[in-house]
């Protein structure tokens, strides 16, 4: 049980560093300069970022059991009862060790890959929110990528927390996931209800900006990438830190969404963090892509608050006292579908031009 742990340890420790590496590579080494990120460049860094994750994918399909110091027959099944479901218990159960260990290899695969998609799926609604974010605050272009990149590294400490503690509650309490298939529902017909709602943020009427304004003294300016400057002798927060401030809170807001929906296919914590953390890794090159070309996936929303619909009921059939249990790769192609058939429907039926010079 202690080499257990170690192992368990040391893959973790491991993962942190790579991402921590890949981290100071990106904002450290790339990205010196206060420059407008081109399309080209967008481009490149998002298949960069989805290759990463791709080939740490790789890593689980080949060694995915030491996220969990798997030494033996007992040792697995106690982990795929705990995570993984009583189909995959109950197809591994008459199996000797290795082939069960390949079959828990291809199922934590194909879960980290569904989840992978999932958040980086509903990343894109996280970032129309963003674009409008910077818009209201009125922030150059060149300034996005800082603010983006002390976002990421928020979201990716707070989504660490939400996580490990979202997963300590579903194994105690699996009714939660009932809960979480509800309030999904509940997002997708939201979500399906105010697609087309294209309304500017307000900043002055923020509550956090209210908040924020009241205990710290604050300047209209942005003359640089500081978040806060020595103004008339006194220390002053810029609108680039309250912009800061607002993004983290509303990431806040779209892991209630997001994580719970990578909860429907696995209840791996582990498998969880690893594919919510290289979604917010590639969340940065992904927004600058589609603040390129926003305007190209107008039925985009649509699909987002489908794919919302069908996690949510997935979660609920899957509990007591339906217990239906839908295949993993049935999901994923589902996923993939929903996502593909908005993006044809929004290639193929592009917004008149009359429509786009209304907004």
């Amino acid at each position: 049980m202690h080499n257990s742990f170690l192992v368990q340890g040391i893959f973790l420790g491991g993962f942190v560093l790579l991402i921590l590496i890949l981290l100071i590579v990106d904002l450290g080494v790339f990205e010196k300069e206060d420059k407008a990120v081109t399309f080209k460049r967008a481009v490149i860094t998002t298949l960069v970022w989805m290759g990463l994750a791709c080939a740490f994918g790789l890593i689980i399909r080949f060694a995915g059991e030491q996220m969990h110091g798997i030494e033996d027959k007992q040792s697995l099944t106690e982990v795929v009862k705990e995570y993984h479901g009583k189909t995959l218990s109950e197809k591994i159960e008459a199996m000797p060790y290795d082939m069960a260990l390949n079959e828990y290899r291809r199922q934590s695969t194909l879960e980290y890959f569904t989840g992978y998609l999932i958040e980086y799926s509903l990343s894109i609604d996280n970032i129309f929110v963003m674009i409008l974010i910077f818009s209201s605050f009125a922030v150059p272009q060149q300034y996005y990528k800082r603010v983006l990149m002390w976002g990421i590294l928020g979201a990716m400490a707070m989504r660490f927390i939400f996580i490990f503690a979202a997963g300590a509650l579903i194994a105690k309490y699996e009714w939660i996931l009932s809960l979480f298939g509800i309030f999904l529902l509940y997002s997708g017909i939201k979500m399906f209800i105010q697609r087309n709602k294209t309304g500017r943020i307000q900043p002055e009427n923020n509550p956090i900006v209210k908040f924020c304004s009241k205990i710290f003294p604050v300047t209209n300016q942005i003359s640089d990438h500081s978040f806060v400057k020595k103004i008339n002798g006194r220390n002053v927060i810029t609108p680039l830190l309250l912009c800061l401030i607002v993004i983290e809170f509303t990431d806040i807001l779209f892991a209630v969404d997001s994580i719970p929906a990578i909860f429907s296919v696995t209840k791996d914590p582990y498998i969880v963090f690893f594919s919510n953390i290289f979604a917010i890794l590639g969340l940065r090159s992904l927004f600058f892509l589609i603040n390129s070309i926003i305007r190209m996936f107008r039925f985009l929303k649509v699909g987002l608050s489908i794919l919302l619909l069908f996690i949510g009921v997935k979660m609920i059939i899957e509990c007591e006292p339906v217990n239906f249990d839908i295949p993993i790769l049935v999901s994923l192609f589902i996923i993939v579908g929903i996502l593909l058939i908005s993006i044809l429907f929004s290639i193929f039926l592009p917004e008149k031009e009359s429509v786009k010079q209304n907004q």
